[in-house]
């Protein structure tokens, strides 16, 4: 079992605070991704989980057992680290074993379990080579094998694929995910970068300045951001912002920005009354055409607007549109190349809305 729970977590440093009132629930088995812009609080947390802080308040418990007064080496944890931690003077299958021989496992039982980790990560061959011999991918797995061979009721990953290029990043982060999916850990990730936490998570959760914002499936916060930040920070490219207000005119509903008044479907105004907010569209929801808009414009959204730079990214194509409500960006198919003066228009479905 390892069901993780953060019970109103807070760590302070002085006068700083790193995690506010931080609840959490992972269930067993479940890869939970904590994803965030640097000092947002992200590593703090698991630092603590992992005994490497403790708290200022709240409670951290593992299949209901507190954590908080416990050395590290009494968690049943395991943590991969960002520059991945491994003894220079060691070859790998002493990295790989150093933690059961301080456990004084049997030797026999010892070299069972490396070698077996070691065969399923794909570095049998490597067990006689130390880290100064091995390339960074290597490097990884053999830091991953040293947390596997404890066999831990939870694993602790604290951005471990920041030092690898781009192809390779790609490939262990699949690697990771089938490795703990098929162990059934419990696993708890961390990384700035959210295109990891879309692609591995079961569950992400998002924080900002040691708070948590929002916890849900990438669907969940890709669709239906709770705020603005979550909004922006999830999405590549991010999601569009336009800055007004909403009122109803000569019984017809505008939004207003500071340079620039459009209409706007009645279903949108009527939704969300009169007053200040924020609209917010994803670039893939916007259709870019140069021709004047449809008769029935009632459930579309349309800003006209200059295009400023066409990129062709191969299955897509990404533009840059200048508008009286700033630039926006719209990705469209790779064989529409439009330029000059367009027109974006989205339904009011893709529409988010946000009054923070």
């Amino acid at each position: 079992m390892g069901r993780l729970t953060l019970d109103n977590v807070t760590k302070r440093f002085g006068d700083v605070a790193a995690a506010t009132d931080v609840t959490l629930d992972i269930p067993d088995g479940e890869f939970a991704v904590i994803v965030g812009p640097s000092g947002c609080g992200k590593t703090t947390l698991l630092r603590m989980v992992a005994g490497l802080e403790r708290p200022t308040s709240g409670t951290v418990a593992l299949d209901d057992r507190r954590l908080n007064d416990l050395p590290p080496r009494e968690r049943n944890v395991a943590m991969v680290f960002q520059d991945y931690a491994l003894y220079p003077h060691m070859t790998v299958f002493g990295n790989m074993a150093f933690g059961l021989e301080a456990r004084r496992m049997p030797k026999v039982q010892i070299r069972d379990r490396v070698e077996r980790v070691a065969a399923m990560l794909g570095i049998a061959a490597l067990l006689r080579r130390r880290p100064g011999e091995l390339s960074g991918g290597q490097r990884q797995r053999v830091a991953m094998g040293r947390a596997i061979v404890r066999e831990p009721a939870l694993f602790l990953f604290d951005e471990p694929l920041s030092n690898l290029d781009a192809k390779l990043r790609v490939q262990m982060r699949g690697e990771i995910r089938r490795l703990c999916k098929g162990l059934g850990t419990t696993s708890l990730y961390v990384t700035h970068d959210q295109v990891e936490a879309m692609t591995m998570a079961d569950r992400i959760v998002i924080m900002n300045e040691g708070r948590v914002l929002q916890v849900g499936a990438p669907e969940e916060v890709y669709n239906r951001p709770a705020n603005r930040f979550v909004a922006g920070f999830i999405g590549s490219p991010p999601m569009n912002f336009l800055d007004g207000s909403i009122r109803l005119a000569g019984g017809h509903w505008e939004f207003v920005g500071e340079n620039a008044t459009i209409p706007i479907p009645s279903e949108l105004g009527e939704a969300n009354g009169e007053g200040f907010l924020c609209l917010g569209i994803r670039p893939e929801a916007f259709q870019a055409a140069s021709v004047p808009a449809a008769s029935d414009t009632s459930s579309i959204l349309e800003i006209p607007g200059q295009v400023l730079l066409s990129e062709l990214l191969g299955r897509e194509r990404l533009l840059t549109v200048e508008t009286d409500f700033g630039p926006m960006k719209v990705v469209i198919p790779p064989e529409q190349d439009v330029g000059g003066g367009i027109r974006l228009r989205a339904s009011v479905a893709a529409v988010h809305v946000f009054r923070e």
